[in-house]
């Protein structure tokens, strides 16, 4: 359970420099479109974590948990063309990595376990 709260807390605080992120993508870079799709993936890991809460079964739980580190590894993928296409620095790539790899290294460390409690049962 204190693995669930720290990846929703880490979630929603890794969204909210999401939403940072995509403000200053528009309005210092103007770049609108991979911004938008930033601002998709990079928000709904968290959205995917929070409706796990709710989840009807545990292979629900471990679906929603699913969808979100593809959403985690599609953000990955925006960051890396952004970095690459010269839109942001190594630095601020460097940062929003790290954060989004901390969140990525828990979702899978939780799926690993939610796999091997549903096939010791």
């Amino acid at each position: 359970m204190v693995k669930d709260r720290l990846l929703e807390k880490k979630s929603v605080d890794f969204a909210v420099k999401i939403v940072q992120f995509y403000k200053c993508l528009c309005e210092e870079k103007r770049e609108y479109v991979l911004a938008k799709q930033v601002l998709r993936s990079g928000t709904s890991i968290g959205a995917n974590i929070r409706e796990s809460r709710n989840a009807q079964s545990k292979a629900d739980f471990m679906n929603k948990l699913n969808v979100a580190l593809k959403e985690a590894d599609e953000t990955q993928y925006w960051f890396e063309v952004l970095e690459k296409s010269e839109i942001i620095n190594p630095e601020d790539f460097e940062m929003l990595n790290k954060d989004l790899s901390e969140l990525i290294a828990i979702l899978v460390s939780s799926i690993k376990t939610l796999k091997n409690n549903l096939k010791s049962k």
